[in-house]
């Protein structure tokens, strides 16, 4: 029996328990978390639906000009390999281009690179700081 068609809406309405439901068995150590402000500040985000379930969603974070960051690109595991999460990613450009901005960043491992170069990224050397 085919999956059911999965349908793509640019910055629904989330709430803490879809986004929760949908985290736990795709992130590994996972804990609850408050999306409020997260999703307060995104400059757009896309959700991945089948029938009425959330299986995917990835946010849009930007410096209010040209620069556009890709976060979290999350993709539950028994939607994975069927495309979700490049219609995600393409979404998410197209959100960001729409928005002004002239660049899409990433960060990703190495193992995700293959995934990341054929969403069009390319890569490049980035700097980063733990905080905590």
């Amino acid at each position: 029996m085919p999956d059911a068609p999965v349908t793509y809406v640019l910055s629904p309405s989330l709430t803490n328990e879809a986004l929760n439901a949908l985290y736990a068995p795709s992130w590994p150590n996972h804990t609850w978390f408050d999306f409020t402000p997260v999703l307060a500040c995104a400059l757009a985000c896309v959700a991945a639906y089948r029938d009425d379930t959330l299986v995917g969603f990835v946010y849009v974070a930007w410096d209010g000009a040209q620069h556009a960051f890709l976060l979290e690109p999350t993709v539950h595991p028994d939607a994975r390999h069927r495309g979700v999460g490049t219609e995600l990613v393409r979404r998410a450009a197209e959100a960001a281009k729409d928005a002004g901005c002239e660049w899409l960043h990433v960060d990703y491992e190495p193992d995700l690179a293959p995934f990341y170069e054929g969403c069009g990224f390319r890569h490049t050397e980035a700097g980063l700081i733990q905080l905590t």
